[in-house]
């Protein structure tokens, strides 16, 4: 059986991004700075979806010839479709052409847009052989018979049990050499890759806990096991862990730090966490065999808006503390900022740019607050919509109803906050060395103190 894996990276959509609801690029706009913060991200040619990649191995596994399209429709018994909000109506349309010119072929919906949205997809291709799959996408390595059988438009396939049972994922057929991060890296290419899945917190905006409200973990050595892998297979240099709380489990934090040490090459390596999960000790030992770059998510210093969305705050000094921290230990870290709340104001959204330039990360990325379908916010909010089109559910655009400001002026004060964050002197006074790491063969050593006393 041929399987096409459907793909398109129309409006530089990054697909694996915002929970799999995928992530767009800042607009194009009429400031200089602002442009030239754009061109930055266009430089990055991130990876195809980890779950792709997985369904490669997964699919070559049972047997099946499998093939990816970017964008064309190629003749396949069974067509795979990944859609992000913002490439949903393409996909749609898509899917449409092959329900007509080849109604005899199987068409699945997998990943978080098809979870979050079964119900308007299903109908729009009610009667179609087209079947939206709920739940984890690798749940096809048990589950694709009964799948390909079902005469309904949806299944719930839930979530893989054990990690350890999958395979290795296979980046084979996507351009892997390419694939480059730039804000987390300086070697390439880079792999996606993770440790754990879920997320214990419950952030009402959130689409990681849409599917399911823990974390499953997988062996360490099979983690290091699948970098080796990488490394000789596919020439990775850099892995981007795509777990929402890398180190929530400690002891597995701290297991694989030692088995990257082991492995046959240095790597570069970034995760994503939480400030108040991350120890000092564990800190530490994954600088020293790889750490580069941290993503964590600050959003608003405003503890009433956090609280009113289920976000567990962490404390001001905290936060600057683990910044000025992880600048010392030569780490970047990569901070999440939310502006565009339903109730903000002018005075709101630069209280939230003035704490970002407090702390000062290595780089500051201002979402403005995007409603997911499937998660509480976007039920609470949805009268409060204002644009249903999904094409500009890029994190970079607004889309609902503000009660104090005009969907223009969150806009401009949207691209205020990057330009405002990145174009001022203390920015690369700090960051300099972490921007530019060839810096530090010629530069004396910045100790702790006046890092700390600097944020």
């Amino acid at each position: 059986m041929k399987v096409c894996l459907w793909d398109t990276r129309r409006s530089n959509v990054q697909k694996d991004f915002a929970g799999g609801m995928g992530v767009g690029m800042p607009q194009k706009s009429g400031s200089l700075r602002a442009n030239f913060i754009r061109r930055m991200y266009l430089r990055d040619y991130r990876p195809t979806a980890l779950n792709f990649a997985y369904l490669v191995a997964i699919l070559k596994q049972l047997g099946h010839s499998v093939c990816y399209s970017l964008d064309a429709i190629v003749p396949a018994d069974v067509y795979i479709f990944n859609p992000a909000l913002l490439t949903l109506d393409d996909e749609m349309t898509t899917i449409q052409k092959i329900v007509e010119s080849s109604p005899e072929s199987k068409i699945l919906v997998v990943g978080q847009v098809a979870f979050g949205m079964t119900e308007q997809i299903s109908a729009a291709f009610a009667g179609a052989n087209v079947v939206v799959v709920r739940g984890e996408p690798e749940q096809l390595l048990h589950r694709l018979d009964e799948v390909l059988a079902t005469t309904e438009n949806t299944i719930d396939v839930g979530v893989v049990a054990d990690l350890d049972t999958l395979p290795m994922p296979d980046w084979s057929l996507f351009r892997y050499k390419d694939f480059r991060i730039m804000y987390d890296f300086w070697r390439f290419p880079t792999a996606l890759i993770q440790q754990s899945r879920g997320c214990t917190f419950k952030c009402n905006y959130c689409p990681y806990i849409m599917i399911e409200s823990k974390t499953r973990f997988r062996n360490p050595e099979l983690v290091a096991a699948e970098m080796q892998h990488g490394i000789d297979r596919y020439g990775f240099e850099s892995f981007k862990f795509r777990d929402p709380l890398f180190g929530l489990n400690r002891k597995k934090a701290l297991e694989l730090a030692e088995k990257i040490g082991g492995l046959s090459k240095r790597i570069q390596f970034s995760i994503e966490t939480r400030v108040d999960i991350m120890k000092a000790e564990t800190l530490e030992a994954l600088r020293k065999v790889g750490l580069t770059s941290i993503t964590i998510g600050i959003e608003t210093p405003d503890e009433v808006t956090l609280k009113k969305y289920d976000r567990v705050a962490i404390k001001d000094d905290r936060q600057r503390e683990f910044i000025a921290t992880c600048r010392q230990l030569g780490i970047r870290t990569v901070a999440g900022f939310m502006v565009g709340f339903p109730n903000d104001t002018q005075q709101s959204i630069f209280e939230v740019l003035n704490y970002a330039r407090k702390v000062n990360p290595t780089f500051a990325n201002f979402n403005i607050v995007t409603p997911y379908p499937g998660t509480q916010f976007y039920n609470e909010v949805k009268d409060q919509i204002a644009d249903f089109d999904h094409s500009k559910y890029s994190v970079y655009q607004p889309v609902l109803k503000y009660k104090n400001l005009t969907s223009r002026q969150v806009q401009k004060l949207h691209s205020a906050c990057f330009s405002k964050f990145y174009f001022r002197s203390r920015y690369f006074q700090e960051n300099g060395r972490l921007l530019w790491p060839q810096l530090n063969r010629f530069l004396p050593g910045i100790s702790t103190a006046k890092e700390t006393k600097a944020a």
